[in-house]
């Protein structure tokens, strides 16, 4: 006799890149979520939602690789075959709303945007194929308020999540300078376009590198401690002396940096209107009360996509973290932006300038965690009401509805079992407490209330069953009518002795707790 065929069954696994979000998480994530929002909507910033799709053509140039769909992103081709693919960020979607809503919008325009965003790239530890950003962007003006504005705002919010000043950094810089520094070096010009990325790549590693890992990669290239050889930009000595001395332009203070910058862009007119922009920027942040220990000015802050115009900026963690193992970690940036003029130009044909910035959400929250200022706790549970007597479930039916009916988050057990599983429920559902009406509660019209939360604390004071059962610890019996303003004390005395056990906790584990619930 044939053995019967085993039923093949899906490998109960996420695919690769992606990662499941428990309660927890999401609460923190909801919370970060809001303090952000709350400093973007202070600035006058405005939601906006687009679509996960956008078809791929309006992504743009500024993808791994354009001719090759799903080389970055996910994509799929609709039924008329056009290519659809998942945004990789939330700027190219706003530059093809503002073009699609070109003529109703107010100018300049401003919005913040949050959400998921995909790209098809090789996960790793850390990195995954799906995460959450969070930005803002102004639209329709090339106002260096807008730029320094953004400044701001990166600031704001690094402190709203509680990070204090001297534990970040807003790193600002212009693109017009290295393109200064650049002209003066004989790199100008659609034919020098491949040697200028190198030139990008290899000084945006300059603080992971260091200045001779640099140098290293301006000339014919580097070899890593594994024996590994990165290939250079193959420059000469006479134009990697003047990138070398612009790297190490950098000084204490912005206007100091500024100074040091002068020399080496005075010969080039858009390295000098770099400069001025920045020396603009620099005038309205010091005006607003933003120390250099807030915002710095930073030349070797070059941001990687290539649609980036002028002025750019990056939020870097700074104080120092340490693995379970001891080890320094190092996490860096937690964001970034700048001025992009020329992205809507592509749907319009005209120039619409813009700057913005966009936060890891995923990113800095894994930071906090890690570094301590994130405190993920579980948020209560419901209070359930046990059902002791299944033919009758609709009297518990109204016990539940009359608690939430005045705001008490609360369930009914739905599931068939007996007293002792309903209470093995309701602690894996961390419930506060539960309500019990049985017989003999029915005939004197009462109800039980047990809070779980004493009953535990309680019990590890409590010796033997005789002592439990006559202590009957932490619960009461109230009218029915009661029931609501017991449920009450019950929570509000939970919520006071959580409060208390938190004890003087920072202002950042609080900030980013207290709407976990």
């Amino acid at each position: 006799m044939a053995k019967p065929k085993k039923t093949a069954r899906p490998k109960a696994t996420a695919p690769r890149g992606f990662i499941d979000t428990p309660a927890a998480e999401m609460r923190a994530t909801a919370a970060m979520i809001a303090r952000i929002q709350q400093v973007y909507e202070s600035y006058g910033f405005e939601p906006l939602d687009t679509p996960a799709f956008e078809y791929t053509e309006a992504l743009g140039k500024f993808l791994p690789d354009v001719d090759r769909p799903n080389e970055g992103v996910f994509s799929i081709q609709d039924e008329d075959e056009q290519w659809m693919s998942l945004r990789y960020d939330l700027t190219a979607p706003l530059a093809r709303y503002v073009a699609q809503n070109f003529e109703r919008l107010p100018r300049p325009f401003r919005r913040y945007a949050y959400g998921p965003i995909w790209r098809n790239e090789k996960p790793g530890p850390g990195r995954y194929r799906q995460f959450i950003q969070f930005d803002a962007d102004t639209v329709g003006t090339d106002a260096m308020t807008a730029d320094a504005e953004i400044c701001m705002l990166f600031s704001d919010t690094m402190e709203a999540l509680g990070i204090a000043r001297g534990q970040y950094v807003i790193r600002l810089n212009n693109r017009k300078l290295l393109d200064g520094v650049l002209e003066g070096a004989g790199l100008a010009g659609e034919a020098h376009a491949g040697t200028r990325l190198g030139v990008l790549r290899a000084i945006d590693k300059c603080d992971r590198l260091g200045i001779e890992g640099v140098r290293a990669l301006l000339g014919e290239g580097r070899k890593d401690e594994s024996g590994d050889f990165t290939r250079g930009a193959g420059l000469d000595l006479d134009a990697v002396t003047p990138l070398i001395a612009y790297i190490e332009a950098g000084r204490e203070g912005r206007s100091a940096t500024l100074d040091a910058l002068r020399p080496l862009v005075e010969a080039s007119e858009i390295g000098r209107e770099g400069l001025e922009e920045l020396a603009r920027i620099d005038a309205l942040l010091s005006a607003a009360g933003y120390e250099a220990d807030q915002v710095a000015i930073e030349p070797t802050v070059v941001r990687g996509l290539e649609y980036y115009t002028g002025p750019v900026m990056e939020a870097e963690l700074t104080f120092e973290a340490h693995d379970d193992e001891g080890r320094s970690v190092r996490f860096g940036s937690v964001g970034g932006g700048g001025r992009y003029d020329g992205l809507v130009a592509r749907f319009k044909g005209t120039q619409m300038p813009a700057v913005g910035c966009s936060v890891g959400v995923s990113r800095l929250q894994a930071a906090l965690r890690h570094l301590g200022l994130l405190e993920e706790t579980a948020a209560a549970g419901p209070v359930v009401v046990l059902v002791m007597d299944h033919a009758d479930v609709v009297r518990y039916q109204r016990l539940t509805q009359t608690l939430r009916r005045a705001g008490v988050r609360a369930e009914m057990y739905l599931g068939t079992a007996g007293m002792k599983a309903q209470m093995k429920y309701a602690d894996k559902r961390q419930a506060p407490c539960v309500v019990i009406q049985g017989g003999d509660e029915i005939a004197a019209g009462t109800v039980q209330i047990k809070d779980l939360v004493e009953g535990a604390r309680l019990s590890e004071t409590i010796s033997d069953a005789k002592a439990w059962r006559e202590g009957r610890p932490a619960q009461v019996s109230v009218p029915e009518a009661e029931m609501v303003e017991a449920v009450r004390r019950v929570l509000a005395r939970d919520d006071a002795e959580a409060a208390s056990d938190a004890g003087d906790g920072s202002a950042a584990a609080h900030a980013l707790t207290q709407d976990q619930g």
